[in-house]
């Protein structure tokens, strides 16, 4: 079934991991798939811009139906295959209606950490401003607390008892903070979440390859 799907992906990209984990969740294997680099640029090749005019991973074929964004792929594989594998929207309204809202969250959670990181790593340091950065590591810290206290209610996924879209969406986003030095005793919440949650299959198993051997670098470690 899934021999007919092509996933071009790139080694510890969330968007690209997240893909990876609905897959597996819908017990979809066999896929044909080819890990990209994306500091070689490869993502921009010919085989890759045919499909992805933005030249992004994932990029991902199904027959003849191409679906790019990785949030529209994980909703088209459990479109698709609904009653294969885990279900991963619920049928219950309240936990559907909290697995959206979670789901959609993470918009306004990823823009504070894209913010933050390319102010820190592309601003050259005699460039910076002071009030700004500070700005700019608060709103990411506001953030991470906000996740603590959902957390808090629901320790185990994020959006009630059963595993969702919203942490196929979110996990792979947190596991990237743990491995770029965020302070595990400070989100512990976070930490407990991730560290369940790493050992779920359909994570284990699409674990990014860089990582495995890789220490955990330090970039986060002030927030």
């Amino acid at each position: 079934m899934a021999k007919d799907m092509t996933l071009f992906w790139g080694s510890g990209s969330p968007p690209c991991w997240r893909v990876m984990i609905a897959l597996g969740e819908k017990n979809l294997k066999g896929y044909n798939q080819k890990m990209l680099s994306i500091e070689k640029m490869e993502h921009k090749s010919k085989e890759v811009m045919d499909l992805n005019p933005r030249g992004q991973l994932p990029t991902f074929k199904h027959g003849d139906t191409v679906v790019n964004e990785s949030l529209a792929v994980c909703f088209y594989l459990e479109s698709q295959f609904k009653s294969q594998g885990n279900k991963l929207i619920p049928d219950c309204p309240a936990e559907q209606a909290l697995m959206y809202q979670r789901l959609f969250e993470f918009f306004t959670f990823y823009q504070k950490m894209v913010d933050f990181l390319v102010y820190k790593l592309k601003v050259p340091e005699e460039e910076r401003l002071e009030s700004t950065m500070k700005k700019k590591k608060e709103a990411v810290i506001d953030e991470l607390k906000l996740w603590e206290r959902y957390l808090a209610k629901a320790p185990c996924y994020l959006a009630g008892k059963n595993f969702t879209l919203a942490d196929v969406s979110m996990f792979p986003s947190f596991a990237y903070l743990f491995q770029f030095g965020l302070s595990e005793k400070r989100y512990p919440k976070l930490a407990a979440y991730y560290d369940y949650l790493k050992e779920r299959p359909s994570i284990k198993a699409n674990w990014p390859p860089t990582w495995l051997n890789s220490p955990r670098q330090d970039i986060l470690k002030d927030i």
